[in-house]
Order: C-alpha cells, then structure tokens, then sequence
C-alpha cells in the first residue's frame, strides 16, 4: 500500500495531479482545494489513501495527515463514498468540517455537490462524537452552539454571531470565531469588542 508520495509534479488535471516519482508517474486524485495549489514542474509530498477495488487501484493524495484523516471518517458515514468526501474537501477545510459537526450545522456541510439534506444531517449526526481527535474548535464551542439554539446566550454573545453573520459569514464560522472572541476577551466583553475580536479571528 502507498502512504506517501514524494516527486515533481507532471501535470494536472480537473480532479487528479500526476506525479513523477523517479520515471514513474503516478495519478492521483484529489480535493480542488489541494489541486488549487499544486503547480507543473514543482516539487510535492502528498500523503496517499490507496483503495484497491477488483477492477483498479485508486490513490487519493492529501497536504496533510489531517485531511486524509477526514477523507476516511467521512467515508464511514453510509452514503459518503470517496467521490462525495472529496467534494465536501474541496469546499471546507478539517476545520471548518469541525465547527460544522460541532455546531451541527448541517447546512454548511450540504454546500458540497451531491450532499443533501438528509445526508448532511446523517454526517454531523453520526461524526459528533467520532471527530474529537480532529476537531480544531474550541471544546467550549459545543456548549456556545447549544445556548445559541435555545437562546440562552448572554446577549452580547448573541448578538455578536448574528453581526457576523449578516456580514456574510456562516452561522458555524461565526460561533466559531465569536467562542474565540469570548475566550480571549473574558465573559464580560461587549457586542462591539466581541466582534472586532471576532473578525481578527476569522481573517486568521
């Protein structure tokens, strides 16, 4: 089995990159977010998930271990095969899928072409308590999230998340950077220091 992939890259493609390792290159597919940086004629290492089915063997390349971690847990979600959790690769970062599943913002994993609705709610559903070792929020974000749901957030709080989001921001990147906001700011801070605080957190 291929875990890893050191040469140059050879080519790239809409979904693969073709690498050359000593005279050999291997095709590898991969999220668009990973092909949006990769270049022909550059140097690469891309950890690989190799899948050997009977008619052929597939590699999928990844920048980091975490990804690939992703790429398999989402895989564990029955209807999420290698082509849809490249697709919710190519649209969020292991991060961001995190905040999504910790949040349980459903909507924000549905972005990816071919998940639905009721997929997406089956992923952050049956991730929830299998993703800690991956998750990047904050452990507090979870309880944050929760007291938002049932509008039991201190209003600055509150109000700080709903400022975010009618900037754009998604709900789930929001609580996110608001979790972080109080976390650095301390309980007591208010709605406009919570938000200056959150958008330094978000243009992280």
């Amino acid at each position: 089995m291929i875990g890893k992939l050191k040469g140059v890259i050879d080519g790239v493609g809409e979904d693969h990159v073709i690498i050359d390792v000593q005279g050999v290159g291997y095709v590898v597919q991969a999220s668009s977010r990973t092909l949006q940086g990769l270049h022909n004629g550059e140097a690469v290492t891309l950890f690989i998930e190799t899948q050997v089915r009977e008619d052929a063997i597939r590699l999928f390349g990844f920048t980091t271990e975490q990804e690939r971690e992703w790429f398999r847990l989402l895989q564990s979600v029955q209807g999420v095969g290698a082509k849809v959790a490249l697709a919710i690769l190519s649209i969020l970062s292991g991060g961001e899928i995190a905040t999504a599943i910790g949040t349980q913002d459903k909507a924000m994993i549905g972005r990816a072409p071919g998940v639905g609705p009721k997929l997406a709610q089956r992923i952050v559903t049956e991730l929830k308590d299998k993703s800690p070792a991956l998750t990047a929020i904050d452990l507090g974000l979870s309880t944050l999230a929760t007291s938002v749901a049932e509008r039991a957030a201190p209003k600055p709080v509150a109000d700080a998340i709903s400022a975010l989001a009618n900037l754009g921001y998604p709900q789930a990147s929001a609580m996110s950077a608001i979790a972080a906001a109080v976390k650095a700011l301390g309980d007591g801070a208010e709605t406009s220091a919570l938000i200056r605080q959150g958008l330094k957190e978000l243009a992280k």
